[in-house]
């Protein structure tokens, strides 16, 4: 009896574990794929000036569970520091600021490690480098000093280490990420209405067959299979009858896909006895978003076209996969089926079918991809079905970063920026468009390797920069402003500015939704922000 009752007891229904309970909203946000990424990142922070902004930023990247990290500040604590910076305390008075903050920052996460340096272990920055496992992410706060700059920088470029310069004084701010040449993201976190990819226009034998079968015999199926009809058989149908009316052609133009729809909505029964046809009324409304020719989106185009200067990059996962897409277009002249089909009015088994047809095509068209793959990586090189897969599900939304990093040197792309924004700003009037915050990060520029100085030597350092810029009115004030800060934080813009560079930084671990390229400058007396890519 005691056998009968057990083997008639359900499971035990286990809920959420305690971490994933700790990280819910994140885990929806980047998934376990994600969250695992931040949990083994080791993050480095080179922080100088108030400091302020920097420890901001790690106390966003402790609070969701990076894996750990390190902060470099060889400061001592003073009393300025405690009026503008929440992790220190009066008892750090004297105290090393990077151990100091480095305990406080520890309190807020259990799992997360860090430490502070220099210690009586590591006096410097370069052994910390050479010591270190190796280094996730670099971030530095200015004013930076040329020795620190430099050992970063080819630190960056050896170990092809992400770097994010970091300046925050008074109201304004700026952050500025360093990627090693190009960075592709392939889980971009499309809007999902927008990955809706139905192909009815260029439909395989499978879909076809399907629809025919359904939709053959239309106007003599009893109300409720007509009113339950999928809108992909619905359009399928009548671009059938379309095509016998019009020579062989789908409808192209606007004005024949609003004939079409009309088409469509006339064939709907307004005397159905079960209820209103509301997969007619699907149907009409997906008209226009859903019969397109497939074409190449710009973002892939950029990746088929990009040049390779290094040859282990071009052996990577990304690259073999975006190849063998590249083939698959050329072949097909369209890409990989994501696979997936949206909600619609339908009876569950025939919804379940069309499904299973669209994934039956996504998994031929994935392993086509594979095979390709395969005979270009050779045997030396493993091939992750799951990595093609969300690849192929996200081809038409991939994004390629940083493509044309290192062909244009800074000065002359700082030049060019800067003579676009200006012109820009004398059509801002009449276009209506905000001013360009490029002033600030003019401004902020001279300020970069020393903590502060006048208005004029300011402008001086910009004109340098950016010649003819000191006769700018907008550059002048900014410089004004910059120089009355004398470079001290304010807590708000750093925490603000921190925050900001902490989502960024969490897209570039966790390679998923798109970062900026590359540089966000901040105007917290107009609460305006503003990307540029210089």
């Amino acid at each position: 009896m005691t056998e009968i009752v057990m083997s008639q007891t359900p499971p035990i229904l286990h809920g959420p574990s305690e971490k994933e309970r700790k990280y819910d909203r994140q885990l929806r946000l980047w998934a376990a794929s994600g969250q695992a990424a931040l949990e083994s990142a080791n993050i480095l922070l080179v922080n100088s000036g108030a400091g302020t902004v920097g420890v901001e930023t790690l106390k966003n990247l402790v609070l969701p569970g990076i894996g750990r990290f390190a902060i470099y500040d060889d400061a001592k604590v003073e009393e300025a520091d405690l009026g503008v910076n929440f992790f220190l305390d009066s008892d750090s008075l004297g105290r090393s600021r990077s151990q100091s903050q480095t305990g406080f920052l520890l309190e807020l996460n259990p799992e997360v490690e860090g430490a502070g340096y220099p210690n009586e272990d590591i006096k410097s920055l370069e052994s910390l480098l050479a010591d270190s496992p190796l280094f996730t992410l670099i971030m530095y706060t200015h004013p930076t000093s040329e020795e620190y700059l430099s050992l970063l920088e080819s630190y960056g470029q050896q170990h092809k280490t992400p770097l994010v310069a970091i300046h925050s004084a008074g109201f304004y701010s700026y952050f500025q990420i360093n990627l090693p040449g190009a960075f592709p993201i392939v889980d971009t976190h499309p809007d999902e209405t927008a990955t809706t990819d139905l192909r009815l226009l260029t439909p395989w034998p499978e879909l076809s067959a399907f629809a025919k079968e359904l939709a053959n015999d239309i106007d003599n199926l009893s109300d409720f299979e007509h009113g339950h009809l999928p809108y992909v058989v619905i359009l399928l149908h009548y671009l059938e009858k379309w095509k016998a009316d019009h020579n062989g052609s789908y409808p192209s133009s606007y004005k024949e896909k609003t004939e079409f729809r009309r088409l469509v909505q006339g064939a709907a029964r307004t005397n159905n006895a079960e209820g209103g046809e509301e997969n007619f009324d699907e149907a009409a409304a997906a008209v226009l978003k859903t019969l397109t020719i497939p074409s190449l989106p710009s973002g892939l185009k950029e990746v088929f076209e990009y040049q390779h200067t290094d040859p282990v990059e071009q052996r990577s996962s990304f690259w073999l996969i975006a190849d063998a897409i590249k083939q698959f277009y050329e072949k097909h002249q369209c890409l990989p089926l994501p696979g997936k089909v949206p909600d619609m009015k339908a009876q569950s088994k025939v919804y379940i079918q069309l499904q299973n047809i669209y994934k039956a095509k996504a998994r031929q068209d994935g392993a086509e991809i594979v095979q390709t793959v395969k005979a270009a990586a050779g045997d030396d090189h493993q091939v992750d079905p799951a990595e093609v897969e969300l690849f192929c599900k996200n081809a038409a939304f991939v994004k390629l970063i940083n493509a044309t990093g290192g062909k244009i040197s800074r000065a002359d792309r700082l030049r060019e920026v800067a003579a676009q924004e200006f012109a820009n700003d004398e059509m801002a009037e009449m276009t209506l468009s905000p001013l360009s915050l490029l002033p600030i990060y003019l401004a902020l520029q001279p300020t970069a390797r020393v903590a502060s100085a006048t208005a004029d030597e300011i402008v001086a350092q910009i004109a340098k920069l950016v010649p003819g810029a000191d006769k700018n009115e907008r550059v002048v004030q900014a410089a004004q402003e910059v120089a009355r800060a004398e470079g001290g934080e304010l807590h708000n813009i750093a925490a603000l500015t921190g925050g900001m560079v902490a989502q960024e930084t969490i897209k570039i671990i966790t390679k998923q939704y798109v970062p900026i390229d590359n540089t966000c400058i901040f105007d917290g007396i107009h609460s305006r922000a503003q990307i540029l890519r210089l």
